[in-house]
């Protein structure tokens, strides 16, 4: 498969919401995916007709979640101190468990363990993000309704 049309398709996944694509030409395929920090993998043609010349591949510097999410730092600047409650999959956040009902907490609230703070929406299934320790909400880390990533901050309980 042609350099360009590789380029053309990762401007295509870049200009899309896809999370990846494959694409088949005779033997030849290619598959591209987008990687949690908003990069590329290439994967290496599965069948080629004609071989290609070797060049060696530079090594991409790889980042935690919480890198990524953050920037670089492990712990944002305008993260009160407290127990941090973290997204544990990529989805949508909500903080009602619909758009005409209240939200589940609000800063200033006390919470116990057990208690569902918020949800996340992933391929159709709400998935209540739960307290895992009791005490008071600090801050609301999310916006409802906004594309959330792994390990992303969600709450903090003091």
């Amino acid at each position: 498969m042609d350099l360009r049309k590789i380029k053309k398709l990762i401007d295509l996944l870049e200009e899309s919401n896809l999370a990846e694509i494959e694409i088949k030409e005779g033997e030849e395929s290619v598959r591209l995916a987008r990687t949690p920090k908003g990069g590329y993998a290439v994967a290496a043609p599965m069948m080629q007709a004609a071989p290609m010349a070797e060049r060696p591949q530079q090594a991409m510097p790889m980042h935690s979640p919480t890198e990524a999410a953050t920037g670089g730092s492990a712990k944002p600047n305008d993260l009160p101190d407290g127990h941090v409650v973290r997204a544990p999959m990529v989805g949508t956040f909500y903080t009602s468990p619909s758009p005409d009902k209240p939200a589940f907490v609000s800063v200033g609230q006390s919470v116990k363990a057990g208690d569902t703070l918020g949800i996340i929406e992933a391929m159709k299934m709400f998935n209540p993000i739960e307290a895992d320790v009791s005490g008071t909400v600090l801050k609301v880390m999310a916006e409802s309704g906004q594309p959330i990533e792994f390990d992303q901050p969600l709450f903090v309980i003091g």
